[in-house]
């Protein structure tokens, strides 16, 4: 009990630290400052790594490590995805960042909610681990035949409820999300896209939870494995934002991991594939891919004849 403790003080204490020291004032996140902060999460991760090797053997360390980096290779999708809802509603560079902020800080939340619930069914029902697998198999190949651009989240069912029922105001939002009328508190287009964020994350979480679990079932594994991803996905969304479209075959790649891991699943009552083998394999398959996208750049659209 006492490591969960410690943990979830670190979380809150870095993420006070974030709001209230390094982002009190909004402003654009510049590349340097941005990869100063990836860097740093990474660190964390890997110091976090280095103490389990030491408190608890390497094979939980080996664990957290491969779950860490699938974790991190799938977050990916969801920056494409932030790019697209920060373009499409024409969000401030300044406020981006306060917006990721809540955004993951809520993604926290339902992320813990969806590992204790999964690790909890597979203790219970043996037989769900194998409909994890096949789920995400299925996410796999639909995720080979769609790339970012085809995601619409505000067509989400959550997104649209909020647009039916919550009262909306067209004023300008000046960083907030919710601004005080002669009509009465009105939620502004800011909290629309950190609805869609929140969403978009929501729908990650379906096929990013059984992707860990299937590593392992290791409840805090698990749980920090995916906290570390989740923490530094704002840094990254902000050091990668410019070059992501260089990475437009990464989708393959992580259409394949996801198959790797679904199968995993479903053979893991006959075949059991050791967490090295998982790491190198998971490893391979993101160098390849984001190699291909590099030595096989995106084609410039056609031009029509003058």
């Amino acid at each position: 009990m006492l490591p969960w403790i410690i943990f979830n003080v670190f979380v809150v204490a870095m993420l006070l630290l974030d709001l209230k020291v390094f982002h009190r004032a909004a402003h654009e996140v510049k590349l340097k400052e941005a990869l100063i902060w990836s860097a740093v999460w990474i660190a964390l991760a890997l110091a976090f790594n280095v103490w389990l090797y030491f408190s608890r053997g390497p094979q939980p360390a080996m664990e957290f490590l491969t779950g860490y980096i699938l974790e991190k290779s799938l977050s990916v999708d969801n920056l494409f995805v932030f790019i697209i809802i920060f373009a499409r509603f024409g969000v401030a560079p300044q406020y981006q960042h306060r917006i990721l902020f809540w955004g993951i800080l809520g993604a926290l939340v339902m992320r813990a909610f969806f590992i204790f619930a999964g690790i909890a069914l597979i203790s219970m029902f043996h037989w769900i681990i194998y409909v994890f697998g096949a789920f995400l198999v299925y996410t796999g190949f639909r995720m080979w035949s769609h790339s970012g651009d085809d995601v619409h989240p505000e067509q989400n069912p959550l997104v649209q409820f909020a647009v039916r029922h919550l009262p909306f105001t067209g004023e300008p939002a000046e960083g907030r999300f919710f601004i005080k009328t002669e009509k009465g508190t009105k939620a502004t287009r800011l909290f629309l896209v950190l609805l869609m964020i929140e969403a978009t994350d929501l729908v990650f979480a379906v096929d990013s939870i059984p992707a860990v679990i299937a590593i392992t079932r290791d409840p805090f594994i698990v749980y920090t494995s995916n906290i570390f991803a989740i923490l530094g996905l704002r840094a990254l969304y902000f050091a990668l934002a410019g070059i992501m479209k260089l990475f437009h075959r990464l989708h393959y790649g992580l259409s394949i991991l996801l198959c790797y891991v679904g199968i995993k699943m479903l053979v893991s009552g006959f075949v059991k594939i050791p967490t090295v083998a998982s790491l190198l394999i998971i490893f391979s398959i993101l160098s390849i891919s984001v190699a291909a996208s590099v030595m096989y750049p995106p084609k410039p659209p056609a031009t029509g004849a003058p």
